[in-house]
């Protein structure tokens, strides 16, 4: 029988699938519903820091609508406690006890001084592990990529001298050169990389003539972004890697491994399958281990990473042109059928 074990950010779990964070991974009871369906880890929800500020924005300007009152009818002054992020914290922290498996916190701020003041009071919660969330949508026409990429790694730095939990950073693959960067972060000692975050893009309806948010769900072919740079990373940086975007059956989960991931996320294929789902995932990882005679994932992981591969030409442009070369051929073939 095929043994799943594997460890990520130096904490031991019994296999490599972890929930990420979602609405999902926030509800006490599905909590208990992925560690009793064999999920090896767990990532809370976000921490976002927008929301804690816009709640804090609606408390004050609700406490305002009473600052004319005199002082005889202060009994009428409103009784709100605003939660923003105390909420959030006593969330994370009966999350942590609820379950065996490990829980990871995952953070979202803005500032420099927040990003480490937010990463403090999770360290506090008794979580696992940390990830921290690193993206930025450019707005600033005179802002310089290279300045996005050294206010992050300032910020990995600060975070990393404030909190002794192991650290993962959440990235997305809009960097010139998103090696680099990765190479960067890794020096700083942190014990993970999870590729990639899925930026969630504006739609426009073209009948009301407005801008309209809309959740699009990852399919299978959203992996290949993540595999494609596992392969390269893999033997190149000491951090783990974790695969987070596409990862839908077992078929993709063992494409990640073999490219080199110690771990994978999924919350598409919970969105659209269930957590029941979860069992079919790994059951389908020990089936292929078992009928390729591996007895456990370190036999295989990193196999088809560019380091273990002797064709030099390996994740470079010419596949690439090669793909598109035989596809034209494949199409010609179609028509004349």
């Amino acid at each position: 029988m095929a043994n799943l074990k594997t460890t990520y950010l130096g904490l031991e779990l019994n296999n490599p699938l972890i929930v990420g964070a979602s609405t999902l991974s926030s509800d006490p009871n599905k909590l208990a519903d992925f560690e009793k369906y064999g999920a090896g880890a767990i990532v809370f929800k976000s921490l976002f820091e927008e929301q804690i500020q816009l709640e804090e924005l609606e408390l004050l300007n609700t406490l305002e609508q009473y600052s004319e009152r005199n002082a005889e009818m202060t009994r009428l002054y409103p009784t709100i406690k605003h939660a923003g992020s105390k909420e959030h914290l006593l969330k994370l922290e009966k999350a942590k006890r609820s379950v065996n498996i490990p829980v990871i916190a995952s953070l979202n701020a803005i500032y420099p001084d927040t990003w480490v003041a937010y990463a403090q009071e999770i360290a506090k919660t008794g979580v696992d592990a940390i990830e921290l969330n690193f993206y930025t949508t450019p707005r600033d026409f005179d802002m310089a990529g290279s300045e996005i990429i050294q206010s992050q790694i300032d910020i990995l730095k600060d975070v990393r001298k404030a909190v002794k939990i192991p650290i993962a950073v959440k990235l997305s693959p809009f960097y010139t050169n998103p090696l680099s960067v990765i190479k960067r972060m890794d020096i700083e000692q942190i014990e993970g990389f999870v590729l990639f975050n899925k930026l969630f893009q504006p739609d426009i309806n073209i009948e009301k003539e407005a801008l309209e948010q809309s959740i699009m769900l990852s399919g299978s072919h959203d992996a290949r972004l993540s595999i494609r740079f596992t392969g390269l990373l893999f033997g190149n940086v000491t951090a783990d890697i974790c695969s987070a975007s596409g990862i839908m059956n077992s078929d993709d989960a063992i494409k990640s491994l073999l490219a080199g991931a110690s771990t994978f996320q999924v919350v598409s294929t919970l969105y659209n399958n269930g957590v029941e789902y979860i069992p079919k995932i790994l059951s389908g990882i020990e089936a292929w281990m078992d009928k390729k005679g591996y007895a456990q994932i370190s036999d295989f992981r990193g196999k088809l990473a560019r380091k273990n591969l002797k064709d030099p030409f390996a994740y470079r442009r010419s596949q690439y042109v090669d793909i598109i070369m035989k596809s034209e051929e494949v199409l010609k073939n179609k028509a004349l059928i």
